[in-house]
């Protein structure tokens, strides 16, 4: 009966056996898993920084963009003063070239009078004379033939006197005419190109002015259809920001339940492990009770212990010292198997020039290049790009005029590394980190747009080795098996006893 029911236990403990590699298994997939949802979870994340810093970007291109729709606003203000301005001084130009043009047509009319008055007086003064030669020329036929020679050289004296005389007056009169109407035709004429010149400059000024409104205007609507573009464009961005949170948000929840559930079972794995291997340290300290008995009995009645019986009691003795052994080292790393991720890190390099891609940092703190040439290399227009996964690539540009000695190494660290770089270090401003993910890639190019060198890191599931010997270390089952096989084993011990 003894060794049937050593028989019986070894059984079980195959059985128990077989459900703790099953359960291994199942807790080796559950760690799996976890990894890949907090890798999905470090690519959102990273996602949502991005997504941050263009909406940062876009906020300070449109504040850019509505300072300077508003300076033009202001410009454009001040350019309607002044063509109100210009247009009033035009008005008052065009409103004194009027009246000078009617001086104009005043003075040309009262010339036009004065020169009708002196064609009129001269022909009263020819009839006056045609009269008075007339007058004299019957007083002549008056007097008598004796004296008509004497009045005749009189009369011709008297008459030559009075032509010279009204001759003179003529003259006079007809000088003083034209240097009256030369004199007011000159100062009309200088008044009349003053005002015209004034007027063409006003005219000028304001068609330039008008040109300048014009272009201004097309430039305020064309800075207010970009105007127009960018806020739709914001507003799209953040509508895709919103809509890029709340499946984060949701994400970010089912993601902490599932951790919170895996939690749960690998605490209740874990305690039951521990119960288990404590049931499993009871039944092997009674085996090794039930063997001293069976020994002490065959050594009463003088028997030979049977060689079954023998390695079995050895068996057993071993694996209750291994479970003993087991139960103390597992109950110690417990804490730090949970928590370590069942992945390996496999890094792929490769570089066709001086340059290459040093390190990667795990955590995206910093990528690091060194010049494996005896010459100093300009970096200028060179540019690194970060590629993980699915998530839109990021290229980091070097400064201008920045050259990596020879033989030197230089890092370029991210904004939120919060370390101090040194005087070789670059810091990339605009980004906080490189990223973390399962696959990272890190590419060189030049100004030419050549790949001149490219480091990959990839995390891959870690193999298992010697799965037979953590089968022991890692026993997990549920209750109620666990409660059915204690059950049958108390049975069994009770037989045994009686």
């Amino acid at each position: 009966d003894a060794r049937r029911a050593l028989d019986d236990i070894a059984i079980e403990r195959a059985t128990l056996q077989v459900e703790l590699g099953k359960i291994g298994e199942e807790h080796r997939q559950l760690h799996v898993r976890n990894s890949k949802k907090e890798s999905d979870l470090n690519v959102a994340q990273a996602r949502v920084r991005d997504l941050d810093a263009q909406l940062n970007a876009k906020e300070a291109d449109l504040a850019t963009a509505l300072n300077e729709n508003r300076t033009l606003e202001n410009e454009l203000c001040e350019l309607k003063d002044q063509v109100l301005s210009l247009n009033l001084s035009l008005e008052d130009t065009k409103k004194h070239l009027h009246s000078e043009m009617l001086r104009r047509v005043d003075l040309e009319n009262h010339m036009k009078t004065l020169q009708e008055e002196m064609t009129f007086q001269k022909r009263l003064h020819e009839d006056e004379l045609k009269e008075t030669k007339r007058v004299h020329e019957s007083r002549i036929a008056e007097v008598e033939s004796g004296r008509q020679r004497e009045f005749e050289s009189k009369l011709s004296d008297a008459l030559q006197g009075l032509r010279k005389q009204h001759e003179e007056q003529i003259q006079g009169y007809k000088e003083e005419m034209e240097r009256t109407f030369s004199a007011k035709v000159e100062n009309a004429q200088i008044t009349a190109a003053r005002n015209s010149e004034f007027a063409n400059a006003a005219r000028e000024e304001l068609m330039e002015t008008q040109k300048r409104v014009d272009t201004l205007i097309s430039q305020v609507n064309q800075y207010q259809s970009q105007n127009v573009a960018l806020e739709s464009r914001v507003k799209e961005l953040q509508n895709l920001l919103d809509y890029d949170r709340d499946l984060h948000r949701r994400r970010m929840a089912e993601k902490e339940e599932e951790m919170a559930q895996a939690q749960k079972q690998a605490q209740a794995q874990l305690e039951e492990y521990e119960h288990l291997l404590d049931v499993k340290l009871a039944l092997d300290l009674e085996i090794n009770a039930y063997r001293k008995m069976l020994e002490g009995e065959e050594q009463r009645l003088k028997l030979s212990p049977s060689p079954s019986s023998h390695s079995t009691a050895t068996q057993a003795a071993s694996q209750g010292r291994r479970y003993l052994h087991g139960k103390k080292r597992k109950i110690k790393e417990t804490k730090k198997r949970e928590h370590s991720a069942a992945l390996k890190t496999i890094q792929h390099v490769s570089a066709t020039g001086n340059i290459s891609i040093e390190e990667i940092d795990a955590d995206g703190k910093f990528v690091r290049l060194k010049n494996h040439s005896d010459e100093d290399q300009s970096l200028h227009g060179w540019v690194l790009r970060r590629r993980i996964g699915s998530v839109a690539d990021v290229n980091y540009k070097f400064p201008s005029r920045f050259t990596l000695q020879a033989g030197q190494e230089v890092t370029i660290w991210g904004a939120a590394a919060g370390v101090s770089p040194g005087p070789s270090d670059l810091v990339w401003r605009s980004q906080k980190s490189w990223g973390t993910g399962d696959n990272i890639g890190v590419t060189l190019i030049t100004d030419d747009g050549e790949e001149l060198a490219e480091r990959k890191i990839m995390l891959v599931p870690r193999e298992e080795e010697s799965e037979q010997d953590d089968d022991y270390e890692e026993i997990t089952g549920s209750e109620a098996e666990f409660a059915s096989q204690t059950k049958r084993r108390r049975k069994k011990k009770c037989c045994l006893v009686s």
